[in-house]
Formats: structure tokens, sequence, C-alpha cells
């Protein structure tokens, strides 16, 4: 039996109805809206970031990735426990990562990194080794203990034996990096990516670093505004384009 018309006219009514919010959501996905990316990232990655967050954009026309907030991982990761608001977190560490694992979803390793001896260009006190930083007459620079390059350098140190009291302690080893570039100090430990980056600074081997690596670990917020970009970014990062990118700024692979 066919239906009566106001039948027919409450059942289209009621599938609207229904169907609002879904396909209000479709409409939103469609719509062509940029949608805005917050990451915070180790401030070792800040070039590899840039270039991958720029390429990243050219193939995700719908995202923009705002400037990275670039810092000490372990700054980072305290403005997240405080609220911050952010779509994507990129540490130096997992034990840093691992402080705010209840704000994030599982993370992926992503790149490993290592120790080197930035001095400046010319390398004016001639440090040649790690026991170097520890002559009477050397003006060192270290991270603080509590930032991921610091905690590897502690441990570099201390496999080596090799006692150094720096004239500073850094938040971040972009700050390292900068006192060396300036000729602040004669030499810092950093990692081998900024040698690479940084055109301002020497580097030395360091002996023992191949036993002192750093693993980056990445993750999406819970909390993060958009979900699904910032998933796409991560998987941008551990994907091939993100890899070769990061190759080429001197990090090595997971």
């Amino acid at each position: 039996m066919r239906a009566s018309r106001p039948m027919v006219v409450l059942a289209l009514t009621i599938a609207a109805a229904v169907c609002l919010p879904g396909c209000a959501a479709r409409s939103e996905e469609d719509d062509g809206a940029t949608r805005e990316l917050t990451v915070y990232a180790a401030a070792s990655l800040g070039p590899a970031f840039d270039e991958i967050a720029s390429a990243f954009e050219r193939s995700h026309a719908h995202v923009d990735v705002r400037p990275l907030v670039l810092d000490g991982s372990q700054v980072l990761a305290t403005q997240l426990a405080e609220g911050a608001p952010a779509d994507v977190f990129a540490s130096a560490d997992e034990a840093t990562m691992g402080r705010v694992a209840d704000l994030v979803h599982v993370p992926r390793i992503f790149a490993a990194n290592t120790l080197v001896i930035a001095v400046p260009p010319g390398n004016p006190a001639g440090v040649r080794r790690l026991a170097d930083l520890a002559r009477s007459d050397a003006k060192v620079v270290l991270c603080a203990p509590e930032v991921p390059c610091g905690s590897a350098s502690r441990a570099l140190l201390g496999r080596q034996g090799v006692d150094v009291r720096p004239v500073s302690w850094e938040q971040n080893v972009g700050a390292v990096v900068a006192k060396v570039a300036a000729g602040e100090v004669d030499a810092g430990l950093v990692y081998r990516t900024d040698a690479v980056d940084d055109r301002g600074v020497d580097s030395v081997s360091a002996e023992g670093a191949a036993d002192v690596i750093n693993r980056y670990p990445i993750a999406s917020l819970r909390a993060a505004s958009e979900p699904e970009a910032a998933q796409a970014f991560i998987d941008f990062v551990v994907g091939e384009a993100g890899q070769r990118i990061l190759a080429e700024h001197g990090f090595a692979a997971p």
C-alpha cells in the first residue's frame, strides 16, 4: 500500500532532522575552509620542521601550519601540562614525552640524534676531543641537565669520565649554538643536526657519542582542535617525504 502524502512529508522531515549533525560535519569537511595546525617541537627540530611544514602545506591545500612553537622539550611539556593549546607535540627524547603521556595519543618515534662538540669557526681554542672541555682555560656552555640535550650531555660526559664546569646552563640547544657561534665560549655540546644546520659553528666529533642516542617521538594531543590534520602531519613526518627532509638535516632514521 502506498503511503499517504502527509506520512511521506513527516518521514522526510524526520530524516532531515536526524541527518543534520552528520550532514553538517560532512559539509564542514568539504567546505574548503583552511584548518590551522599548531605544532610544538623541540628546538633542535626547527630548520627541519620548517621545511617539513612547507612541504606538508603544499600537499595539503586546506591546512595551514601556524609558525612552529620551538623551545626546549621540557619547556613545551610544561606549557602543554598547563593547558597551552596544541595539535602536535614533537619531543627530543622519550622521557619528556612521557611527562605528558596522559595528554597525547600513542607517540611514534620518527628520528634519532647524537651529540657533537660545537666550536666557533676556526676552532680558536683548539678543542680536539671531549677531554679538552675539562681544561681549566676552556669556556664551555652546556644544556641544563633537565633538558634532553643536557641529559644526553651528562650521560656522555659521565661515560667518558670527563668533568666539565660550564660557564652557563642553557634551557635549549639553540641557546648553546648561539653562544658558540657568537664566540662567547670556546665550545658546547650540541646535537649533530645543529652543527649541520647552523653555518655559524664548526663541529668536532665527541668520542662515545654513538652510544648516547636521543630518539624523537611525535604525538597528537587528545585535546587537539584539528585531530585529522594533526594525524596527517604526523603521517607526513614519518613518511617518505618527511624522513628524506630529516635525513638532509642530519637526523638518523628512528
